[in-house]
C-alpha cells in the first residue's frame, strides 16, 4: 500500500507533506473533505445504506499540523442514517461535514426525464507520470485530448465545457484501503476548479462542496462534467455531473468566493502541464 495523506497517533490525525492544497500553507479542500468522509465511514455504516449526499463546509484554513475527527449520529432510522463529523485543530472546529444515507430498496419502473451528458473517454493510462504522486487529474476543455495536470493546460485561457477524469491513488490513511465512499469524498472538491475556472485563471476559492449519488461509484475513476457557473459581486456557485466507467451517477456543486489573480498557486508538478508549478518535496 502507498504512504498515506495521514497517519494515525493516538487520537490524532498527522497530515504529510502531500495534503498542502493550491491557496497557501494548508492542506487541499479535497484533502479535507476526503478525511471527513473516512471518518464518517468508520463509525459504521449498513452495507445496505447508500451514501446519497455528503456535504462539506470549509469554515478555515486547515493548517498542516495534527487534527483530530469528531463523528455523531444525528439521525438514525430505518430508512435514513445522518452523520456529522468535524475536524479540530487547536481546539477549534475548522472543517466539518454531513453525510445522508438511504437505505436501497426494489426500484420503480418507469422512465424519468434527465438531460443527457456526455463525458470524454476514460485515460488510457497514466505513463510518464511520476509513481509519488497523490493523485492523476486529465482536465478536458480547449480540445477532446486532455491533458494531465492542476497549473495550466486544458483549462488555461479556456471558455468551453470542462470535463475531468481524477483517479485518487494514495490511501487517506495510512493501513486502511481506499473505498468507494472516501474517492466519492475526495473527488468533489474538484467541482470549484471544474466550473469557476475561467479566462483569468482560477479566481475563485470555495468554501463549501456537495456531491449526492444514486449509487457508490465503481471503479478508480471519477468523472466530472461541468454543467453551469453563475457569479456575481465576487460570490459563485457551479455544479456538474458526476461520473464513473459505467456512465453517471449523481452531482455535485461547489460555492466559492473571489480570489486575487495570484493566490492560487498548485503544488503539484506533472509532466505535460504548461506552465511550471511550486513542486513537493
Amino acid at each position: 500500500m502507498p504512504e498515506a495523506f495521514f497517519t494515525v497517533d493516538g487520537d490524532s490525525y498527522l497530515p504529510g507533506a502531500l495534503t498542502r492544497g493550491p491557496w497557501g500553507a494548508a492542506m487541499g479542500g479535497q484533502i479535507v473533505g476526503g478525511l471527513l468522509g473516512w471518518g464518517i465511514e468508520q463509525s459504521g455504516i449498513d452495507p445496505d445504506l447508500q451514501p446519497a449526499r455528503f456535504t462539506v463546509d470549509l469554515l478555515r484554513p486547515v493548517l498542516l499540523e495534527p487534527v483530530r475527527i469528531e463523528v455523531a449520529v444525528q439521525r438514525e432510522g430505518r430508512r435514513i442514517r445522518l452523520v456529522d463529523a468535524a475536524l479540530v485543530q487547536n481546539g477549534r472546529q475548522v472543517a466539518r461535514a454531513s453525510a445522508l444515507f438511504l437505505r436501497r430498496g426494489e426500484h420503480p419502473e418507469g422512465e424519468v426525464w434527465s438531460a443527457a451528458v456526455r463525458m470524454p473517454p476514460l485515460p488510457a493510462g497514466s505513463d510518464g507520470l511520476p509513481p509519488d504522486v497523490p493523485f492523476l487529474i486529465w482536465r478536458y476543455g480547449a480540445t477532446a485530448a486532455g491533458s494531465p495536470g492542476l497549473a495550466a493546460g486544458e483549462w488555461e485561457q479556456s471558455h468551453s465545457q470542462k470535463f475531468a477524469w481524477a483517479r485518487l491513488i494514495r490511501p487517506m490513511v495510512q493501513g486502511h484501503p481506499l473505498t468507494p465512499f472516501t474517492r466519492l469524498a475526495f473527488a468533489g472538491d474538484f467541482t470549484s476548479s471544474l466550473t469557476h475556472w475561467g479566462t483569468g485563471g482560477l479566481r475563485y476559492i470555495n468554501a463549501d462542496y456537495t456531491v449526492t449519488a444514486s449509487r457508490l461509484p465503481d471503479g478508480e475513476y471519477l468523472g466530472l462534467a461541468a454543467q453551469s457557473h453563475f457569479g456575481a459581486a465576487g460570490v459563485a456557485t457551479g455544479s456538474a455531473t458526476l461520473f464513473d466507467r459505467h456512465g453517471p451517477l449523481g452531482t455535485s456543486s461547489a460555492l466559492a468566493l473571489a480570489q486575487p489573480a495570484d493566490a492560487f498557486r498548485p503544488v503539484h508538478s506533472w509532466p505535460g502541464q504548461s506552465q511550471p508549478a511550486q513542486a513537493i518535496s
